[in-house]
């Protein structure tokens, strides 16, 4: 790509023509590192928010075209900028020549440099306004209006500028089904009103809540698919840490997005001891601690101490990531300190009350204290009926179940959550257990 300051590139400027492939890459290069920043540039201006997407993908399509011809711009997003701009002011004209909307835009258009001569300086936003912007980009995106898998769709395609086919391959549904999502959110965004603007403060902190769910079931099925043949989705975890920081650097404020980044960071150290040479998981106490992320780890023990400094006490990221740091700090499963990990994993309740907290909060007892004080934790789990369908329960079941000599009652426990796993790794690792016992 070409350097902010330099000349544009012109056919000759390396040899020979562009290639419609180099092209390609510029443009996939630019949008994946300014996307946020263009589409939240153009919704300001257009006051429209559906329809700043629609012309930045339109402006991104002209780029291809125009980029492979005549070589990448000196300044390429003011050339996405530019391009989108003059095709909202022509949709506008078809839709009502010179109506109120259109001299508006015209008017806050009025005076910008063509797309070839703006200087570097010369950005088509207020530079003191695009943290706010791109921030009201992301609540908007996570508007309680939509459903939640029309957030993570539209979060990740206008804040993280994936593709369609990228949003349908990281959560293996066919694309028509992303595709549609993505129209129905844009469509219920407009037919609601919502206004393409950052909320009160008081408003934020209210939604903020939304936007760390997004962020974390985005992590959650990179960390650990859900379906498919692949236990990892790390595209799909790092965009989500990419998006965190972004949060956290737009709400320095806000301890919970400290501890949300504290918590991704820490979890995706592991990432490269999490799986062996062909893809097929590692369990924690197997796993060669060196290869874990160091810099991650300091990344994310940095951070979580942001969170604590907020002096609010860790809400339900900031102590999950405590438990990763426990993780984190050990030298093996057997270091580990468990007896902070119960603890943390009951403050957790209190504050996050699920059952998958539960059942986690039953293995650490597990490892605290041994199998027969957890397993009537589990029995009473199971009972309670709220995980019936996962195969998480019957997984843990299956393991205290065979840690006390109960083979036969362990060996259907996870032969059952076998059945129930949609992920291929995971369930190869519960029949391996399942044979082991026989």
């Amino acid at each position: 790509m070409a350097r902010a300051d330099g000349p544009a590139l012109s056919p000759g400027a390396t040899g020979g023509p562009p290639s419609a492939e180099s092209a390609r890459r510029a443009v996939e290069a630019v949008w994946r590192i300014e996307s946020a920043r263009i589409v939240s540039a153009l919704a300001r201006l257009t006051g429209d928010f559906g329809l700043a997407e629609d012309v930045a993908q339109e402006a991104l399509a002209e780029a291809l075209v125009t980029w492979a011809r005549d070589g990448e711009p000196a300044h390429p997003v003011n050339w996405l900028l530019a391009t989108a701009r003059r095709r909202a002011i022509d949709s506008y004209r078809r839709r009502a020549a010179l109506d109120e909307r259109y001299a508006l835009l015209a008017d806050r258009s009025a005076g910008d440099e063509t797309a070839s001569g703006a200087g570097a300086d010369d950005l088509p936003w207020d530079p003191d306004r695009v943290d706010d912007d791109v921030l009201a980009l992301m609540f908007v995106a996570c508007h309680p209006v939509l459903s939640p898998e029309a957030r993570v769709a539209l979060t990740l395609r206008v804040v993280g500028g994936l593709s369609s086919e990228e949003i349908a391959r990281a959560f293996l549904v066919p694309v028509p089904t992303v595709q549609a999502r993505i129209t129905r959110a844009k469509k219920t965004i407009a037919a609601a009103g919502v206004p393409f603007e950052l909320p009160p403060a008081e408003e934020r902190r209210e939604r903020l809540g939304g936007v760390l769910s997004v962020l974390y079931v985005i992590f959650t099925e990179g960390s650990t698919a859900t379906t498919g043949d692949r236990l990892l989705r790390p595209d799909l975890a790092y965009e989500a840490i990419r998006l965190a920081r972004m949060l956290a650097a737009l709400q320095p404020d806000e301890p919970e997005v400290y501890g949300q980044v504290a918590l991704f960071e820490l979890v995706a150290a592991r990432f490269p001891a999490r799986t062996g040479p062909d893809g097929e998981a590692v369990l924690l106490e197997d796993q060669n601690r060196r290869l874990w992320d160091r810099s991650a780890i300091r990344r994310g023990l940095a951070a979580l101490g942001r969170a604590t400094a907020g002096g609010r006490g860790l809400g339900p990221y900031g102590l999950q990531a405590a438990i990763a740091a426990c993780h984190a700090s050990a030298s093996s499963v057997a270091e580990t300190d468990w007896e902070r990990i119960v603890i943390l994993y009951e403050a957790l309740g209190r504050v996050a009350p699920s059952p998958v907290v539960d059942l986690n909060r039953a293995v650490a007892v597990a490892m605290a204290t041994g199998p027969e004080t957890a397993l009537p934790l589990v029995d009473d789990l199971a009972a309670s009926g709220r995980l019936s369908g996962s195969h998480l329960l019957p997984g843990v079941r299956g393991e205290l179940l065979a840690r006390l000599g109960r083979t036969t009652e362990a060996r259907a426990e996870l032969e059952l959550a076998a059945r129930l796993c949609g992920n291929v790794r995971e369930r190869s690792v519960l029949l391996r257990k399942a044979a082991a016992l026989e």
